[in-house]
């Protein structure tokens, strides 16, 4: 859920899912204390054992995707066989954002731009951040 969720929420109704369930208590307190924001849901559980799956997700306008180190291969693998129109693509590894990147290309996504982020500045550690939009035909 990270620090993006309350920000969307500014504009959206909001469902986030998140394996730590204290961040989710965290978020939940955020989200009562702000004011003028949109609904959010929240949902404990770690998408890299049980990803979301296409019916789950029918009806979404977009994902934002922040998986550790690992990636989301298997959770992209469900996103591809989901009808989400774009996804926002978080990644601090650049290996595994290149694999999940691809599959989501293959699956029929365009690749908008692609941004590093060198937040970690005397480290060899980079963010990244990415658009996709779903190829339509």
């Amino acid at each position: 859920c990270g620090t993006f969720t309350l920000p969307l929420a500014e504009k959206a109704r909001v469902h986030a899912v998140e394996g730590e369930a204290d961040m989710l208590g965290a978020l939940d307190q955020g989200w009562r204390k702000a004011q003028g924001l949109k609904p959010v849901t929240t949902e404990a559980r770690d998408l890299f054992r049980r990803p979301l799956l296409p019916d789950e997700m029918k009806g979404l306008e977009a994902i934002v995707l922040d998986p550790p180190r690992a990636g989301a291969e298997r959770q992209v693998a469900e996103i591809c066989n989901a009808d989400v129109p774009r996804i926002a693509f978080v990644s601090c590894n650049p290996v595994t954002f290149a694999r999940d990147a691809q599959v989501l290309c293959d699956a029929g996504y365009r690749l908008n731009w692609v941004q590093v982020v060198d937040q970690f500045r005397w480290s060899a550690h980079v963010e990244l951040a990415a658009s996709f939009t779903q190829v339509s035909g």
